[in-house]
């Protein structure tokens, strides 16, 4: 059992409350995420002279947030609404976590306004020819290049994150039926991704001819192993996509989520319903995916031509 601070120092209650995010089975990625964020707002509280969860009060949240909208980073610049966003939001989930175990008694906190942050869209997303031009860029004539070939297409043939990407294991592959299953996903969720046919065969290969030469005692059962046997971080595969980006002359930028990008807008220009859509990315809500809609702007020009009197005939 976990044992509350008994004086509630803002110092003790943030790693409880830390602790009380793991033994929830909260990922380690979210409760560092909320360990950087809380971090800004201790040191805040400290210069401020607030060193107890027992006075942190709407007006405190408010004067944070007033901090958060001058504060500047190394280089100069603002923080963006979303970071801005997500640090109040971790304040508020601290403080509502401490008020439901009836640690503090003001819940005046959950009045705090978060900014909003509108639609953001995603960078330019990649042509199906450029896309062709990456997955072109690896030599393969080498073991190597056959491995990364097989990365990139299968990255656009599934729309996988990196991290589903560089988890993957033998056990996930299921080449009869020419499907992957990704188990815990984002938010601990496992989905079933469709594999083209070409890919499926081109997969195949790797794993029957291509990753025995790869592997080592330190590989285990993961599919894509770095050139020493060891499973792939994804910070790696970010390198490695980006590489074959920058080498074919692409100057959209991006790595790993370009490919994710066009494997949803790809899909959806090509008739896909945004239900199937948001099952093969592993959304867990239907309006991520609606960016895509958005994005398309293939799909948009086509409504635009046929709707548009200028693009249909000419003013007189």
């Amino acid at each position: 059992m976990l044992n509350p601070p008994p004086d509630l120092a803002l110092s003790d209650c943030i790693p409880f409350y830390l602790q009380l995010c793991s033994a929830r089975g909260q990922s380690d990625k979210t409760v560092a995420a909320k360990a950087s964020n809380l971090s800004l707002f201790s040191v805040w509280c400290e210069q401020h002279q607030v060193l107890s969860a027992m006075d942190v009060d709407l007006a405190t949240c408010e004067q944070y947030q007033c901090f958060l909208n001058q504060y500047r980073t190394r280089s100069g610049q603002r923080l963006c609404r979303g970071t801005i966003r997500n640090r109040l939001t971790a304040v508020k989930l601290f403080l509502r976590a401490l008020f439901n175990r009836s640690l503090i008694t003001d819940s005046d906190f959950e009045k705090l306004e978060l900014p909003r942050c509108g639609r953001v869209l995603p960078r330019p997303v990649l042509s199906v020819d450029e896309v062709k031009r990456i997955i072109h860029q690896p030599n393969t004539e080498t073991v190597v290049g056959l491995r990364d070939t097989t990365i990139l297409e299968l990255y656009y043939a599934t729309g996988l994150r990196r991290s589903e990407l560089a988890e993957l294991t033998m056990d996930n592959v299921d080449l009869a039926q020419q499907q992957l299953k990704v188990c815990h996903g984002k938010g601990f969720k496992d989905r079933l991704v469709p594999i083209a046919p070409n890919t499926c065969e081109k997969l195949r290969v790797y794993i029957n001819q291509i990753r025995p030469k790869l592997t080592t005692l330190c590989s285990g059962n993961t599919v894509f192993v770095a050139t020493r046997g060891k499973p792939f971080r994804p910070t790696q595969l970010s390198e490695l996509i980006a590489g074959y980006i920058k080498k074919a002359g692409i100057t959209k930028g991006g790595a790993c989520n370009q490919l994710r990008h066009a494997a949803a807008t790809h899909l959806y220009e090509g008739g896909a319903d945004l239900r199937a859509i948001q099952m093969i990315l592993g959304h867990a809500d239907i309006s991520t995916t609606q960016v895509y809609v958005h994005v398309s702007l293939c799909h948009v020009r086509k409504i635009y031509l046929q709707a548009h009197p200028l693009a249909t005939h000419k003013l007189r």
